[in-house]
């Protein structure tokens, strides 16, 4: 029964935020939405940081479960890294909640941009941590893992986010083409 409690509040918390944002959200609406009693949500959570906190970790969480369903054992280590970028940034522009906080970041509120910090942190981790791996696995060349998975994500981030802001989006073929071609081959010929 506490279990049930617990997760209707997590939904209703989460419904809060995606729809109204970290901010405007309140422990009555979210009491309300959950058809709890406002100290009910107390019994399972100090506060609305540790509740936000939770839903946060959940959805990133998620997030990086679509990355790692995105990787294959057939593909190259940039194709497989590549494909888990693309995954976590569709997944932030798809998340309800995601488009809610970048939307409110906007506004400064510290919180949102606290969050939104640690979910690029999670992303560079994760792919710091593959390029960890392929380099043990002799699959590419020894590098800084931190800065290449920075430089990567920015490089895939602009390409998808800012790039579009003055021109018409590149297609996931496209970035991918331009990635390999900066990025792994660079300009230079030989």
């Amino acid at each position: 029964m506490a279990i049930d409690r617990k997760q209707s509040v997590l939904d209703a918390a989460s419904k809060s935020f995606s729809l109204f944002g970290y901010k405007a959200t309140t422990m009555d609406q979210v009491a309300k939405m959950a058809n709890v009693g406002k100290g009910t949500i107390y019994t399972f959570f100090k506060n609305k940081e540790e509740l936000f906190d939770e839903i946060v970790s959940r959805m990133i969480r998620d997030m990086l479960q679509q990355a790692e369903s995105a990787i294959s054992s057939e593909r190259t280590f940039f194709e497989n890294a590549q494909a888990a970028i693309y995954r976590m940034l569709q997944f932030r522009t798809e998340h309800q909640l995601m488009l809610k906080l970048v939307q409110e970041q906007e506004m400064g509120t510290s919180a949102v941009k606290d969050v939104l910090v640690q979910v690029e942190n999670e992303i560079l981790t994760y792919i710091k941590n593959r390029i960890k791996a392929a380099i043990a696995k002799g699959e590419i060349q020894n590098c800084d893992p931190e800065v290449t998975a920075f430089l990567l994500v920015k490089m895939y981030i602009a390409l998808v986010y800012d790039w579009e802001k003055q021109h018409k989006p590149l297609s996931e073929q496209q970035i991918s083409e331009l990635i390999e071609l900066y990025f792994l081959r660079g300009l230079f010929t030989k």
